[in-house]
């Protein structure tokens, strides 16, 4: 049994679009997903990409994914590493998948001098919120995510 995490390829978006919508559908949010295989595409795999895929194969066989983007900080000059969505396919979990693809964003910040990788975890999920406790990860509560989108964005977008 062997685990491979690569990055994904050309051709491959409409693989990273069935693990959105797989995981969507573990979050309870199928139905926020609008996204296309050809927007996926340009994304990924278009001239200067700004977003990354990482693919992780069980025997060969895609498993799971890891999409991530650079992001930066003010605060300490340096890029850090956003992990925007993790999933592993329910029968293939416990066998260290996840572990293998977070390692390998860690892996990147190590070599590259980047001094953080974060990511979101929803409140509700307990499991992942174990999982990336085991591995060390801290919650930074005294941070609340704020959104603008929707009539609230374009009214904004439009004004003066």
């Amino acid at each position: 049994m062997t685990l491979n995490i690569r990055s994904a390829r050309p051709g491959e978006a409409g693989l990273v679009l069935a693990f959105i919508k797989e995981l969507a559908e573990y979050e309870k949010l199928l139905h926020e997903v609008v996204a296309t295989e050809a927007e996926l595409d340009a994304a990924l795999f278009g001239p200067n990409p700004k977003t990354f895929c990482d693919i992780a194969e069980w025997n060969g066989e895609p498993v799971g994914f890891a999409v991530w983007f650079y992001t930066y900080s003010t605060f300490s000059g340096r890029h850090g590493i956003w992990l925007e969505d993790l999933y592993v396919r329910p029968g293939q979990r416990g066998r260290g998948i996840g572990k293998g693809l977070i390692a390998g964003l860690a892996r990147r910040c190590v070599e590259e001098g980047l001094p953080r990788l974060a990511w979101w975890v929803l409140n509700w999920n307990e499991p992942s919120r174990v999982f990336y406790r085991a591995l060390g990860a801290t919650a930074q509560d005294e941070w609340t995510v704020k959104r603008l989108e929707g009539e609230a964005l374009r009214r904004l977008g439009t004004e003066g």
